[in-house]
């Protein structure tokens, strides 16, 4: 057996010069770092991960600091440990930047796997090989854009699309009626608002809404609003989620569940802590009769841990595919595209199966540091 004793963490936060997008008439263009981190073990394994924080007017090393202070826990431990560490460095410092916490764990579960010589999915359980996809869209300049933009997506074999809009109800549901004009019945659609509604603005709009067969309307108010999330699903016909940016508390789910404020539970793997409480809440869901619908905006590492607990388990309905493709795909020698039938289809190699240039992500590192003997 190859010696699995953790010796070493690099860091790297990657600023690619790619295009940038926005979610919101209120919101300026967003920097997307690529916060990396690549484990190596004595016997020359390596596990990797990646998650992003998105910030306005320049990029956010906070991640790869908050690192420097969980690190030292991992040099010397096992991949093998992961439940136990992740319990250990869960409360080992106060605030924390949960993306650092998240990434220790993923990639812990990157070498388990490919240890184990299993493509991460089927190491987690292999429900499934391939999902539904759906295309999440930036902000863009008129609703005439957003007509052309889903027609292109169809072309590609989109089944199914989410507008990210300007976040305004006057601008917002003429658009919708715009693009259901002439692309609906042939596609399904949901409607995210940043959380930048008020609740006289999200009555109405599921009101407006209720001719367009959303498939879901997300994040109408900040997440931490269960009591608004509530009133507003008891009156919709319209399925209700959040956006998955706050709550990521495990016994916080679960009472937002017994509230009744939800009708689908949604977390991303890379902000909520990792694999090991994201395959938690999903039970949680499944638990409770719902689906848990993964967040997958970012590079293709965060796509790639959250598509593979979407494979694992079958309580997610879609894949979320950033678009358009480039931008996101920096650093990355493989990709998840979505094919001509609307799928997304599970990485071949062991673990996350994402093959890293690393040469690219040194030309674009804003900041790197190592953890352990060189």
């Amino acid at each position: 057996m190859k010696d699995l004793t953790i010796d070493r963490a690099d860091v790297y936060t990657v600023g690619p010069d790619t295009e940038r997008y926005t979610w919101a008439h209120d919101m300026p263009e967003q920097f997307m770092p690529n916060a990396i981190l690549r484990l190596r073990t004595r016997g020359g394994l390596e596990g990797v991960a990646g998650a992003v924080m998105i910030t306005s007017h320049q990029f956010d090393l906070s991640v790869a600091e908050t690192l420097k202070y969980l690190l030292p826990e991992v040099i010397g431990r096992s991949p093998l440990e992961r439940e136990a560490l992740w319990h250990q460095l869960k409360t080992l410092n106060t605030p924390q930047v949960p993306q650092a916490l998240s990434l220790i764990d993923i990639a812990l579960w990157d070498l388990a796997a490919k240890h184990a010589g299993l493509p991460l999915y089927q190491f987690l359980g292999g429900a499934r090989s391939k999902i539904r996809s759906y295309a999440s869209t930036p902000l863009l300049e008129s609703r005439d854009h957003y007509v052309e933009f889903v027609g292109k997506l169809r072309e590609e074999g989109f089944r199914a699309v989410k507008y990210h809009c300007w976040c305004d109800p006057d601008r917002d549901i003429p658009m919708v009626a715009a693009v259901h004009e002439v692309h609906g019945g042939q596609i399904d659609f949901m409607l995210d608002v940043e959380q930048r509604y008020t609740r006289a603005q999200a009555f109405r709009a599921i009101r407006q809404l209720e001719p367009y067969d959303l498939t879901w309307f997300e994040a109408p108010f900040p997440d931490v609003d269960l009591d608004g999330y509530r009133q507003l699903r008891e009156k919709s016909t319209i399925p209700i989620i959040p956006g998955g940016n706050s709550i990521l508390d495990l016994n916080v789910i679960a009472e937002a569940i017994k509230l009744g404020c939800w009708s689908a539970v949604r977390v991303d793997a890379t902000i909520a802590g990792g694999i090991t409480p994201t395959r938690k809440i999903m039970s949680l869901a499944e638990a409770n009769g719902m689906t848990c619908e993964l967040q997958c905006w970012g590079y293709t590492l965060t796509q790639a841990a959250n598509l593979h607990l979407m494979l694992a388990y079958r309580n997610c309905d879609f894949f979320e595919q950033p678009t358009p493709y480039p931008a996101f795909e920096y650093g990355a020698l493989d990709v998840i595209r979505t094919d001509r039938e609307g799928y997304v289809h599970a990485p071949s190699g062991p673990g996350l199966g994402i093959g890293i240039d690393w040469t690219a992500v040194e030309r674009a590192t804003l900041m790197t540091y190592a953890v352990g003997p060189s």
